[in-house]
């Protein structure tokens, strides 16, 4: 599959096949509407991995450091946006008041009554930059930490890190509600565009209107999320051909080697950390604003190993492998839900095995099949990413003289 779209051996064959693909990316909504707008919903989720997957491919496929926790970082950027764009910050006031009404007092005082009232509603593109940096910000302090560890001993230990950012977002509605604990934020207001709102106006029965063109707003966050991820992949490419990409690849081969070469391995790695945590944060703002809802049912372990494998499944460290493996995983399991039970009752006359069991049973069971014919991965990396054939030393034809 790779020579499709190998743009240095066919320029001219890549170009059209890119062509196609955007073809096809573009017309797909269309497409999906002939069966109902479910599907066009599923990609969008499917897009959501994409950009987890390209962020955690950053820790795991280019720098070698594995990451358990890495839904975490997923978890920080959809709170922040659900404190910061729904009323839930008037209820964070009001606990705080009634907590601690001094302190209370001077925050209601510093916002103003209007947000004590109706909470903060900022515009998600200044969410989004925050998001960002705050999850940068938290990969940089589980990064600083682990700097010594490998193997098992980091997994155990960014796995413990996204299990206490869960609990916490779980307990935080005690002694003061920030998170509203287990219930969740609601309300999380809809990503705006120049001002129309891509969730669809009140009563409008989630539709976009464009002058008289109506558009289902799962189309519309289709084409944003396939946005961000074009832009996602456009930054980890140009990252894994820089200079830091090329150390955080010697760091993956030998990490004594690379300190020996003079790579500062420590600045290396909280960098591979906090930019993989980043594009997180972004995912999560995004996922944020489409659900207009979250809680912490949605950023359990699974969820992290569920990542993990469509960068291992894929093929780790190559880009497009990334995001075939987010494709398939995300779209898999809803397939095997709508195709299961038809099947059973075309081959047996009726449903023997619920469709949500035999989704998880095939589910599982593609996995290992995968792991034990294409061990590398559906799509693994060419060699000549790690190892340009410029940098390897060519050993000189022998011409049977002895230099004196």
């Amino acid at each position: 599959m790779a020579h499709y779209f190998d743009f240095k051996r066919n320029p001219s064959q890549a170009k059209v096949h890119f062509l196609v693909l955007a073809v096809v990316l573009v017309a797909f909504p269309f497409i999906a509407a002939n069966f109902g707008n479910s599907w066009v919903r599923i990609m969008d989720f499917a897009l959501l991995y994409i950009m987890l997957a390209l962020g955690l491919n950053i820790v795991v496929g280019f720098a070698g450091l594995l990451d358990l926790g890495y839904i975490a970082f997923y978890a920080l950027g959809a709170y922040m946006t659900a404190l910061l764009a729904s009323p839930q910050f008037a209820a964070v006031l009001e606990s705080f008041v009634n907590t601690y009404p001094a302190l209370g007092a001077a925050m209601v005082s510093f916002f103003g009554p209007e947000i004590a009232q109706s909470g903060i509603h900022l515009s998600v593109w200044l969410i989004v930059p925050l998001g960002a940096l705050l999850a940068g910000v938290f990969g940089a302090l589980l990064g600083a930490p682990t700097l010594k560890l490998r193997g098992d001993y980091l997994a155990i230990v960014t796995l413990g890190f996204g299990e206490i950012i869960r609990i916490f977002m779980n307990n935080l509605n005690s002694p003061v509600n920030i998170t509203n604990g287990p219930q969740g934020i609601n309300l999380i207001d809809p990503i705006r565009i120049f001002g129309v709102s891509l969730g669809g106006e009140a009563g409008s029965n989630a539709t976009l209107y464009l002058g008289s063109y109506a558009m289902p707003s799962v189309n519309a966050y289709y084409y944003l999320f396939l946005l961000l991820c074009i832009a996602i992949i456009f930054i980890t490419g140009r990252l894994q051909h820089s200079r830091l990409g090329r150390a955080w690849v010697a760091i993956r081969e030998d990490e004594i080697a690379a300190k020996a070469m003079g790579i500062n391995t420590r600045n290396v790695k909280l960098l591979a950390f906090a930019m993989g945590a980043s594009f997180g944060g972004v995912a999560g703002a995004m996922f944020a604003s489409f659900q207009g809802f979250v809680s912490p049912e949605s950023f359990s372990l699974t969820e992290s190993i569920v990542v993990l494998a469509m960068v291992v499944l894929g093929g780790i460290g190559h880009i497009p492998g990334v995001i075939m493996g987010g494709v398939i995983l995300a779209a898999l399991p809803e397939v095997l839900r709508h195709g299961v039970e038809p099947l059973q009752r075309l081959l047996f006359g009726k449903v023997l095995i619920e469709a949500e069991v035999l989704r998880q049973l095939l589910y599982g069971l593609a996995m290992v099949i995968i792991m034990l014919t294409r061990p590398a991965g559906l799509w693994p990396a060419p060699k000549s990413e790690d190892r340009p054939d410029g940098d390897v030393d060519q050993p000189a034809r022998s011409t049977d003289v002895v230099a004196a």
